[in-house]
Parts: C-alpha cells; sequence; structure tokens
C-alpha cells in the first residue's frame, strides 16, 4: 500500500524542510483525531496553537506534523502552517487524475454530498474520496483535499460559506469539473442584504470550474436565471435539475415506496432510470436528481447511483431515524434533524412529518432557526402554518426567536395541540420524557447552537 503522503513530497509540496525521512498514511489539524501514521498540522489560531500538543500527537503515533516551531519529533519546518495546509491541498489537487465534483446550496449540500460519494464509491469499487462530517470552510476544505489518495477516480467536496467572497477562495483550491448548487434559501440572511446577494454567493462555486466543467443548478428555484448567467461566465456546460419538465434532469413520477422513501421515474433528456429513495420527502427526490445530474457529468454510473440512492442511510442530525424503546413500555419514531435549521428546510421537514402515519401522536420538538437577522421575527412568525399543517399535537418550541412563533400557533392551529416554550434543550428533553408514548413520532429540529442534538443522544440512549 502506498503511502499517502512521503516527507519528501510534503517537504516540496509545502516549500519546507523534513527533519527526517517519514512516511504519513492521514492527515489530521485536531490532535484528539490523529491516529497511527498520521500527518499533524499545528495551525495557529486566536485562541489555539496546535504546537501545545505536539507531545501528545507522538504518543498517538503521529507520523509526523507540520510546524511552524522546531520540534524533536519527526516534522516539516514552515514558515506558516496555514499556508502550509494551503500548499498541500493544491497540490493533491494537481497530482490527481479524478474527476472532481464541489457541491454547495442553502440546503442539502451535505446529503447530496454523502449520496454522491455513495454512488460514485460503488461505481469505482472503492476509488472516491469525499470531505468528511461538514468539514466545508476555509481549514475543512483543504484538510479534505489534503487526504485525497493520488489514485482516487472520484473526489467529492461539500463547500460552505456565511459572507460573501468566501467560496470564492475554496473553489479555487478545489478546482471542479461540476459544480453543484442544491438550492438557495435565506440561510445565514443575517449576513446579506437579499436572498439575491445569497444566491451570487453561492454561484461563485463557479469560478473554479476546470475548462471543460460543468454547472449543474435548480431549474425550480426563482434564482435559476441568476445562477445561469453566474454560470455562463465560466462554462457553457450547464445542467439543470428539478421538477419541471423544462429542467434537464427532471422527475416523470414519484410514488412513495413500499418501505418508505419514494420510487421515482427521472428523465435525463436521452434515457431514463426508475430508482428508489430510501429517504422520504420530495426534497430528498431533488438532492437525488442534483446526483443524478452530477454523476452524469462526471462520467460515472447512473444505474450504481440508483442502487446507491436506495440504500444511503439517514444522516446523524439530518434525517436519521432511530427506533425508541420507551421507559414506559413500547418504542417510539424519532427523527433526527438537529444539526440546523433555516426557513426552507424547515418547511420540507415539517411538510414530511404531515405525511407520517403512525398510531400514536406526532411531537416536533423545533429550535430557534440562526443567522437571519432583521428577517428573523418574521421568519419564525411564517413557521406557525407550517407547524399547524405538520398535524404535530405536542408542539414544544425552543430559543427566544420562538416566541414570536408560539404567538402566532394559537391563530394558525385547526386541531387541538398543546404548546410549550423551553428555555433550553435541557428544558426540552424534561418536557419530551413527559409527553411521548408508545407509537408516538418525534421530530426534532433547530439551529445547532440551541444543541438539540444532546436531546436526540439522551433519547437515543435512555438516558431520561
Amino acid at each position: 500500500m502506498m503511502a499517502l503522503w512521503t516527507s519528501s513530497e510534503l517537504a516540496e509540496a509545502v516549500g519546507g524542510k523534513a527533519s527526517e525521512i517519514f512516511e504519513a498514511n492521514g492527515v489530521a489539524f485536531d490532535s484528539r483525531e490523529v491516529g497511527k501514521g498520521d500527518l499533524f498540522f499545528a495551525l495557529k489560531g486566536e485562541q489555539s496553537d496546535g504546537h501545545l500538543y505536539l507531545d501528545k500527537v507522538y504518543a498517538a503515533g503521529g507520523a509526523g506534523a507540520i510546524v511552524s516551531e522546531a520540534t524533536d519529533g519527526p516534522h516539516i519546518l514552515v514558515d506558516d502552517t496555514t499556508d502550509a495546509l494551503n500548499a498541500l491541498a493544491k497540490a493533491s489537487r494537481s497530482r490527481t487524475g479524478a474527476k472532481i465534483i464541489g457541491v454547495t446550496g442553502s440546503v442539502g449540500k451535505t446529503g447530496t454530498k454523502e449520496a454522491l460519494f455513495a454512488a460514485l464509491e460503488r461505481s469505482s469499487m472503492g476509488k472516491a474520496h469525499r470531505s468528511l462530517k461538514s468539514y466545508n470552510n476555509h481549514v475543512g476544505v483543504p484538510l479534505s483535499l489534503s487526504r485525497m489518495p493520488a489514485d482516487t477516480e472520484f473526489g467529492i467536496f461539500e463547500m460552505g460559506m456565511n459572507h460573501a467572497g468566501e467560496l470564492s477562495r475554496l473553489t479555487q483550491l478545489v478546482r471542479p469539473d461540476v459544480a453543484i448548487i442544491t438550492a438557495i434559501a435565506p440561510a445565514h440572511i443575517g449576513h446579506f442584504s437579499s436572498v439575491e446577494e445569497i444566491a451570487d454567493a453561492k454561484a461563485e462555486i463557479f469560478e473554479g470550474l476546470t475548462a471543460v466543467g460543468t454547472a449543474v443548478i435548480p431549474f425550480d428555484s426563482p434564482h435559476y436565471e441568476r445562477l445561469k448567467s453566474a454560470a455562463l461566465k465560466h462554462t457553457q456546460n450547464i445542467l439543470s435539475f428539478g421538477f419541471s419538465e423544462q429542467a434537464d434532469v427532471r422527475a416523470v413520477d414519484i410514488v412513495p415506496a413500499p418501505r418508505g422513501g419514494s420510487l421515482v421515474t427521472a428523465s435525463l433528456g436521452d434515457q431514463s432510470l426508475c430508482f428508489t429513495i430510501s429517504e422520504p420527502g420530495r426534497h430528498w427526490v431533488s438532492n437525488a436528481l442534483a446526483v443524478l445530474a452530477a454523476v452524469r457529468a462526471a462520467g460515472g454510473d447512473l444505474a450504481s447511483a440508483g442502487l446507491a440512492l436506495a440504500e444511503l442511510e439517514g444522516l446523524a442530525g439530518r434525517g436519521k431515524r432511530h427506533k425508541l424503546s420507551l421507559v414506559s413500555g413500547g418504542s417510539a419514531l424519532l427523527i433526527d434533524e438537529s444539526y440546523n435549521a433555516n426557513p426552507v428546510s424547515m418547511k420540507a421537514t415539517l411538510a414530511q412529518l404531515a405525511s407520517e402515519a403512525g398510531k400514536g401522536k406526532k411531537i416536533t420538538v423545533l429550535g430557534a432557526m440562526g443567522e437571519l437577522g432583521e428577517a428573523a421575527r418574521a421568519y419564525h412568525e411564517a413557521l406557525a402554518e407550517d407547524i399547524a399543517a405538520s398535524g404535530a399535537s405536542i408542539i414544544i418550541l425552543v430559543g427566544d426567536e420562538m416566541a414570536h412563533t408560539a404567538a402566532k400557533l394559537d391563530e394558525a392551529l385547526d386541531h387541538n395541540a398543546e404548546i410549550f416554550h423551553a428555555a433550553s434543550s435541557s428544558d426540552a428533553l424534561t418536557e419530551v420524557a413527559k409527553q411521548i408514548g408508545d407509537g408516538d413520532i418525534l421530530l426534532i429540529k433547530g439551529s445547532n447552537y440551541l444543541g438539540l442534538a444532546s436531546v436526540v443522544s439522551a433519547l437515543v440512549n435512555g438516558e431520561y
């Protein structure tokens, strides 16, 4: 098995000096994640300095480190470790012959990235690579690139932003052959003056496209023409996806699958594909269409993509489903959407809850949506209609902004429901423990800063 990086390759890539010969088979910047044979980047931040953890890194079996201060263990000495990380990312991108796919969007980018990886990993027999977790920022993207083996056939990289200009820098590192925008929504609108500005910021992903790259964009978005115009500045190859007859990759027919999810017939112009999506909801059909468009543009196998979509499991915090064994007896379904929330993803998730069937009641734990700026009150008030339409009879709202939702719920509800306003995630857990019963369906969703993932963890582990 070839090493991911040798010390001589590292020294050349980052413009540093190797203290000795060594090989690395992984890359990390968090000392807690370093394993045997890993390369560690001793990054310096405003509140941290990776050099303070070098002893721990070597004790864990780290093969070497990129440092800006001399150390006794195997290392590459550079002037700036952050610059070195970016340099190694560029070297990794330059040495590969892989088809590279970049994914961004206001919603759905992590799920789409994971679905793409599953599809391309299957068809390439293990030669696909992707960014792990939500490593999609100025540190996570270069780290993910640096971890890519030289013989990779497909690389999939998620890119995120909450300010203009951020994607522009990331896409120049990734240099995608295929660039996807999943959807445009008012996520992070507190940092922008309009949703149009968000669309423009997402469209920065096209700036890094390779010479014959392809832009994949949502046809049904009200910002489609804006995105298309931005893409045309960098490529003539555009694939649209969606539910409209005018979309290049479109859903012709959608019916509920026998075991959940959806059975979809999709048209790709000159061919069609019938496949199952294991994940339920119209938003997942949209994600799947984006996946098919990207697989086709990258030269992947569409049949393998269809099989992968049928086997895809829900992601923690993004739709993963848990069967809870209750202390009181019986069981309940927990839908974990605790990682994040914005007006569009809230609407989609609540619409899916409305279609869920069970013998018990529907319970929602909904956290406030962050980074909405001056429009926060209006967006939280508008959420009341979606909650009412979901059929939830126990509604637990978490966070200060949810007071606006609570105020509107009474007039929006057309059925009997109990509404609770919890000050914290721990208070929400206490209320859930009182309310949940056999056959119930529980949805937990909110912005990550509220810590609703701790509620999910406690329920799944029976710690309540």
